[in-house]
């Protein structure tokens, strides 16, 4: 145990949880309203949702997963450079407009603008369950982030981690939204400390960055050459890039930020502002390759933490190795708190997809109970189930569960990309065909899964007498988009039901 680091953590941590509850009195309001409880009522400017944003992309399990994948695999680990790159193009295009018509109509969720445009209860449903079975992995995968900075400092079991989620789940429903949303600032300019000090520090202790890549075998600096009729690496490296970026702004937490926003030029400065992270983000990949020219696996002092923990111990053993006792603390603070931020976030998210489109139009009767006290309870204790339900993954499911969940519900969620994304331009597609769509994406995608045996998100192609690997997800939207556009084409002629749209086109312009 190393009582500084643990001093140090404790106190920066319990500070942020005290934040959490004053942010019930920030931009003071009835938080019995869930458009204020669940969406801050839509009043965070840019730089809130800046930091918003940041928070809920850039979580505790992005800063110990992606230097581990760099640590264990080398480049491969880089695609989420491009990824979150090239998200921000679709966020810059699509959300503003999203924004615009989510807020004439009252909307606080991607399925409810959905029942909107398609008239259609049961497409919606299915985006909303889509989103809600996506988000309950990711919180654990957050709460696993935050163990395994628990586990580095030596404190015992999972009590630590439980109090932190009990304190969570209380300001998470005293203050709403706006707990997440002031914690992040803290949260972010923790992050941005530690990366730049560790990328300053750490390679001056390691003779330069040319060292550390000396280090570093040849085989894991780039993506291997295709072999003869085989685009390799090549393609699924770009369609994982691709496929994540596009599934990005789907997820129920994202969206949520972003509807938070007080307008739709917000949303397009944040689009230009948070590549900002993605900078950070590259040199935080840079910590694996650190890490493993440190040879921290074969120091006996953390022989138990790479055994318990995997490659996912590269940076906590990194700090611990590198770095004086407090400034360790304040670092494992800093992942502790980004991952109680998204976990709010995330929870807040399903909750209000829960309240809107699944317990309003299918339990209460269409829209009973919109803008009630009664709702917005609904949505905090349906939170409530989210959290409990992550704990219950953490302690009673193996860690590779949850990964192997978290992988399939990124596959899963991009096939709601046609009824959000695409339908902020087009109404062609008809409902009942996205529906259709949509099921055969998740069950093909799903069956690939299953047939990789839950070990990796490529599949190999053979087209045209080339081998074409391709991230699931990317191919599964492809065949997912074909399904919907010949039914839509079909269905609109017999069965149109553009007539129930209850938007307009002036509203998206």
């Amino acid at each position: 145990m190393n009582t500084v680091a643990i001093v140090v953590f404790i106190v920066l941590v319990a500070l942020v949880l005290v934040m959490g509850f004053a942010a019930g009195r920030w931009k003071s309001a009835d938080l019995d309203n869930i458009e204020e409880w669940g969406l801050g009522g839509r009043r965070f400017g840019t730089v809130i949702t800046w930091f918003l944003l940041g928070g809920d992309i850039y979580t505790a399990y992005t800063f110990i997963a992606i230097p581990a994948l760099m640590f264990g695999k080398g480049a491969l680990g880089f695609f989420a450079v491009p990824y979150t790159v090239v998200c921000y193009p679709i966020l810059f295009i699509v959300f503003p407009k999203l924004w615009k018509v989510a807020q004439k109509h009252g909307y606080i969720t991607g399925p409810e603008f959905v029942r909107g445009r398609y008239g259609n209860r049961w497409l919606a449903l299915a985006v909303g369950v889509t989103g809600i079975v996506a988000t309950m992995p990711y919180i654990a995968l957050q709460l696993v982030g935050m163990q395994t900075v628990i586990g580095a400092l030596g404190l015992p079991g999972y009590m630590p981690l439980t109090v932190a989620v009990v304190v969570l789940a209380c300001f998470t429903w005293t203050s709403g939204l706006r707990a997440p949303a002031m914690i992040s600032i803290v949260k972010d300019l923790l992050i941005y400390l530690t990366v730049i000090v560790a990328v300053i520090v750490v390679p001056i202790e390691l003779g330069g960055f040319g060292q550390i890549f000396d280090k570093i075998p040849a085989a894991m600096l780039t993506l291997p050459t295709p072999p003869a009729g085989s685009t390799g690496s090549y393609t699924g490296y770009a369609t994982l890039a691709l496929g994540s970026a596009m599934a990005l702004f789907l997820y129920p937490h994202t969206t949520t930020a972003i509807l938070s926003s007080s307008g739709s030029r917000i949303i397009k400065r944040n689009a230009a502002l948070l590549p900002a992270y993605t900078i950070v983000l590259g040199l935080l990949a840079l910590l694996g390759f650190m890490a493993y020219a440190m040879d921290l696996q074969k120091m006996p002092e953390f022989a138990a933490g790479f055994a318990k923990y995997h490659t996912s111990f590269a940076v906590p053993a990194l700090f611990l190795h590198a770095f004086p006792s407090w400034f360790a603390g304040v670092a494992f603070g800093a992942i502790a708190v980004g991952a109680l931020v998204p976990a709010a976030i995330m929870a807040i998210a399903a909750a209000n997809i829960f309240t809107r489109d699944i317990w309003g139009p299918f339990v209460k009767g269409q829209n009973a109970g919109t803008g009630t006290k009664a709702e917005t309870l609904v949505a905090k204790v349906f939170a409530m189930i989210m959290i409990a339900g992550a704990i219950f993954f953490i302690v009673v499911i193996p860690n590779t569960y949850a990964v192997q969940l978290q992988l399939l519900g990124g596959m899963w969620l991009i096939q709601i990309f046609p009824s959000v994304a695409l339908s902020v331009f087009t109404r062609f597609f008809n409902g009942w065909a996205l529906l259709v769509g949509w099921a055969v994406g998740i069950v093909t995608a799903t069956w690939m899964v299953a047939e990789n045996h839950f070990a990796g998100s490529l599949w190999t192609f053979h087209l045209f007498g080339y081998e074409v690997p391709s991230y699931i997800a990317f191919a599964t939207l492809i065949l997912n988009l074909i399904v919907a556009a010949i039914l839509s084409l079909i269905l609109n002629a017999v069965a149109n039901d553009r007539a129930l749209d209850e938007t307009q086109a002036a509203d998206y312009a």
